[in-house]
């Protein structure tokens, strides 16, 4: 700043900040910035809680033989950031049925169904399941008694299924059920959900494994990058994508930028390592329904669509590159090629409006009113001749294409 002096001549003084203060300055920015932080860590941890364990005591399901498999007799209880204290009880033969494994009651027209954490109805509750509501919807539609046995298996995707199989055959099923989802095709080589030991992951305290996670997110990437990682396994992050997905707009424009590894089986053309994944499948599904086959028993593949495809059919539009009906078909040409029936609920969602109720926001899997509606599009589609043993009274068979 210039000063004239009383003598008239200009004076040039600089006023300086202390050196003190450029330390002071930016350490106190950091500290306020980590105490609205924490304070909002917080507060996100006292509100949205969650257990330190929950299904996966009940399950081994690093067994490279067997592939995911139930304990006998167990119980678990999980508590989850978007649920309440959901049961997980296993009976004697290792499967969350909802009855216990043994003979066919006479009479009794019996489904097995297999599939993986969808199917066994991951943070819902059993008697809210698709296993338990839809035997009672079928009796309904085809008048005749309907048991449905549940040997589906959290981690329990396509080549797990190929190793339980013999299990699914076991319990002499009148039909075959398999329920598919989009991860049974992404992990379908998957056996470990993790690629470190279950067993010692349990061991360590929470204080322990996050010291371990944020050392090894530290360590392999850029400064920014581990500090964004870092941020996004934050409660607070939790939080912000809880309330944003409740737009369906910015959900889907949100999943569409995932990485191909959970995106790309919406985009057209699928790349090279989505080709592999359903060349696995390809493989894996042929396994299954060639047993069925010669069993004698009926094979029906269902495929249940994740949330951001029934977003993009329900509002009708998607953006360029994108196909949200493409893996369907896929799968319909791979379950058709080998023997089997399948049947797709995708369609069905293009009248169902406020679907973003039907799932849980940040997770993905669907709630309980989902199973609801899951149920019903499924007891419709088996009862429409598909399987003319569980033909609607009245009902003629409408083929096994379906309509789209």
């Amino acid at each position: 700043m210039n000063e004239r002096g009383p003598n008239g001549a200009d004076r040039a003084t600089e006023e300086r900040l202390p050196r003190r203060d450029w330390i002071l300055l930016p350490c106190v920015f950091l500290g306020t910035a980590i105490l609205l932080g924490g304070s909002a860590e917080l507060v996100a941890r006292l509100i949205f809680t969650q257990s330190p364990a929950g299904v996966e005591q009940c399950i081994v399901s690093n067994d490279a033989t067997t592939g995911a498999r139930g304990i006998p007799n167990s119980v678990c209880y999980e508590k989850s950031l978007e649920t309440g204290i959901i049961e997980y009880k296993f009976n004697s033969c290792g499967y969350r049925a909802g009855m216990e494994c043994g003979p066919k009651p006479a009479g009794v027209y019996r489904i097995v169904m297999t599939g993986s954490s969808v199917a066994m109805a991951a943070h819902v509750q059993q008697q809210d399941s698709i296993a338990a509501l839809l035997p009672e919807a079928l009796s309904k539609k085809t008048g005749r008694a309907v048991e449905l046995y549940n040997e589906s298996m959290a981690w329990g995707f396509s080549h797990s299924v190929t190793l339980r199989f013999k299990d699914v055959l076991a319990a002499r099923p009148d039909l075959i059920l398999w329920i598919l989802t989009p991860t049974d095709v992404q992990r379908s080589s998957l056996v470990l959900p993790t690629t470190g030991d279950i067993g010692q992951w349990h061991s360590e305290s929470q204080a322990e494994r996050l010291w371990l996670h944020t050392k090894a997110i530290l360590g392999s990437g850029s400064g920014m990058g581990s500090i964004v990682d870092l941020f996004g396994r934050s409660r607070t992050a939790f939080v912000f994508r809880k309330f944003l997905y409740q737009s369906p707009s910015l959900y889907l424009k949100t999943s569409l930028a995932e990485s191909d590894e959970d995106a790309g089986f919406l985009r057209d053309p699928m790349s090279s390592l989505w080709k592999e994944h359903l060349e696995q499948f390809d493989s894996d599904a042929s396994t299954i329904e060639t047993k069925a086959r010669d069993a004698g028993v009926p094979f029906v593949a269902a495929y249940l669509p994740n949330h951001p495809q029934v977003d993009m059919v329900s509002i009708g539009t998607w953006p360029n590159g994108f196909d949200p009906y493409q893996l369907d078909d896929k799968l319909r040409s791979i379950i058709e090629s080998h023997g089997g029936t399948f049947i797709d609920l995708l369609p069905e969602f293009q009248v169902i409006p406020n679907l973003e109720r039907y799932y849980l926001p940040v997770d993905g899997h669907p709630n309980s009113e989902g199973h609801a509606v899951l149920t019903g599009l499924l007891a419709k589609q088996l009862t429409s001749g598909v399987v003319p043993e569980l033909s609607a009274k009245g009902e003629t068979r409408v083929g096994s294409s379906g309509v789209r």
